[in-house]
């Protein structure tokens, strides 16, 4: 009788030992989660307002570039997409779909904005403008703050999917619904450099 009641109390042992380290995995997980998660809230402040920002700067543009209505009306296009995807992005973090997608459309949105500010470049009253001159910093401001942020959402889903992919987090990660975080990076090289808003 004595040993059977030594195994079964070496076994609830291991058992509690077990469940404790699964719970210590766990708990490490949904930390670095949550960091990615704040991460990404970061830099979806930031997109905010520089989506807040494109419908000001279109609406002083149209004022001087009665031509370049088409331009105009790409640049709002591209924003709206952006702003949808920015929706989807904020409601899962980190989720490859949505995250696929927010680059997707911020990509276009760079490549709007930066043809109308090619285009704005040949207005020279729109150049001088004050609205539009104070409009162009602010955006290059946020442009800068939007970069570094996404800079801290990548080191938190880096951390995060390293902690997920080692063992022995990797033996329970998948089971315990830790699925891999995406980066958000931007595509083409072109891209990597703000878009010039300087008249």
């Amino acid at each position: 009788m004595g040993t059977v009641l030594w195994t079964v109390i070496v076994l609830a042992v291991i058992g509690l030992a077990v469940v404790m380290f699964v719970i210590s995995i766990y708990n490490g997980l949904v930390k670095l989660r949550n960091r990615y998660e704040n991460a990404f809230s970061q830099i979806d402040v930031q997109l905010k307002r520089r989506h807040d920002l494109i419908p000001n700067l279109v609406e002083t543009a149209k004022g001087y570039m009665k031509h370049e209505q088409e331009t105009l009306t790409q640049v709002i296009e591209a924003r709206n997409q952006a702003v949808s995807a920015q929706k989807n992005a904020s409601a899962n973090p980190g989720d490859p779909k949505s995250m696929k997608e927010l680059m997707k459309a911020e990509s276009g949105l760079n490549g709007a904005l930066g043809r109308l500010l090619m285009i704005a470049e040949a207005y020279p009253d729109l150049k001088a403008n004050e609205n539009m001159l104070s409009l162009q910093e602010e955006l290059t401001s946020t442009e800068n703050k939007v970069a570094y942020a996404r800079q801290g959402y990548n080191d938190s889903v880096t951390s995060y999917n390293t902690a997920r992919e080692v063992f022995p987090a990797v033996m329970v990660a998948g089971m315990l619904g830790f699925n891999e975080a995406e980066l958000l990076e931007i595509e083409n090289p072109e891209e990597r450099v703000a878009p010039k808003v300087s008249f």
